[in-house]
């Protein structure tokens, strides 16, 4: 095992990425090291790039970053006895605790103490990574490893589109970038009768019509309402999954639910939603907020991916890692979908 490796590092405070040579991690007992085959950009790596206000209060450079991926065990720390060199793999990106109350009851996706890989501890976009054995995910050789690379993404529109029973319901999703997308191949997939996205971006809608959605409608210029019409929604939308974080998308949103809907709360604002609470209470909307991925959300996204839902409309570039500022430009220019990244040499 050679020593030092190529990683996509945030070097200090500030705008940008920097590609170095850095240690290869050696793992602990209970770790796994993983050989990066590829990685995905995630909006939480443009954010750690753009040196935005959240990056500044998250993230300590310097460290590696990266949360996206898939990949082969390389090495085998101490005790870990369930893995062997060369399976495939990617990685839950949510370190829990394992002792808090949400970790005993099996929702690790609220543990109070979570690590996030790329974020609070050095992360994927490189050579090599290290997680506990816990945290890994065995990978089937049947998936494609382009769409693996974003599992980590695509369980968070899983998890989101998945928690209300979809079967022969209209569903309503805001925000039309890589996740909404692919929540609506989610909802197609489950059953759903409608899926209708809006966004102001051309580009992104219609990437959301690659992944068959009813209706792509850009709310700057077209009439939701009218849209619902052609549609035959008429007592308004089932199901609702906001993955903007856009304050006017999110109330538009609860003026078309129909009484008794059902919401999940996936995106995030740079400010506070004020909110006209008189929708929700009523029309007697429920609202779930939704945060990473429940652990069997890793087997219903290979299950749907095997049993015919297809992701690959989704990526919209592929570069070599040694080029990831065109994967940076191309995520920052919205003209993007995934962006997936080849660590191969």
């Amino acid at each position: 095992m050679k020593q030092y490796m190529d990683a996509i590092v945030k070097a200090e405070a500030g705008v940008g990425l920097e590609l170095r040579q850095v240690p290869v991690p050696v793992p602990k007992a209970g770790e796994v090291l993983i050989k990066i085959h590829k990685t995905a950009i995630c909006g939480t790596d443009v954010h750690i790039y753009n040196w935005d206000p959240w990056a500044v209060d998250h993230i300590k450079p310097p460290m590696t970053i990266g949360h996206e991926y898939v990949g082969e065990i390389a090495q085998l720390g101490e005790g870990v006895t369930d893995f062997h060199i060369g399976q495939r793999v990617s990685g839950e990106g949510h370190i829990t605790c394992g002792h808090c109350r949400n970790c005993h009851n099996g929702n690790i996706q609220w543990c109070k103490d979570t690590q996030g890989v790329g974020v609070d501890r050095d992360g994927a976009f490189a050579e090599y990574v290290c997680i506990p054995a816990k945290n890994v995910i065995l990978i089937d050789e049947s998936l494609p490893e382009e769409v693996v690379a974003f599992f980590d993404a695509f369980g968070n529109a899983t998890h989101t589109a998945l928690m209300w029973d979809l079967v022969g319901e209209d569903v309503l999703i805001t925000g039309a970038g890589p996740i909404g997308i692919m929540a609506a191949g989610v909802c197609k997939f489950a059953g759903a009768r409608r899926v209708v996205i809006t966004d102001l971006n051309d580009y992104r809608l219609d990437l959301a019509r690659k992944m068959g959605v009813d209706a792509a409608v850009n709310t700057g210029r077209e009439d939701l309402a009218a849209v619902m019409k052609d549609l035959h929604i008429i007592e308004g939308f089932d199901v609702g999954l906001e993955m903007s974080g856009n304050g006017h998308a999110f109330n538009q949103m609860l003026s078309v639910m129909r009484t008794g809907g059902k919401i999940s709360l996936l995106g995030l604002g740079n400010k506070p939603v004020p909110v006209d609470m008189n929708y929700i209470i009523g029309k007697g909307l429920t609202l779930q907020g939704i945060y990473g991925r429940k652990m069997d959300n890793w087997h219903q996204m290979s299950y749907m991916v095997q049993g015919g839902l297809d992701m690959s409309p989704v990526i919209t570039h592929r570069f070599h890692y040694t080029d990831f500022q065109k994967g940076f430009d191309a995520m920052n220019s919205g003209m993007s979908g995934k962006v997936v990244l080849d660590w191969s040499k």
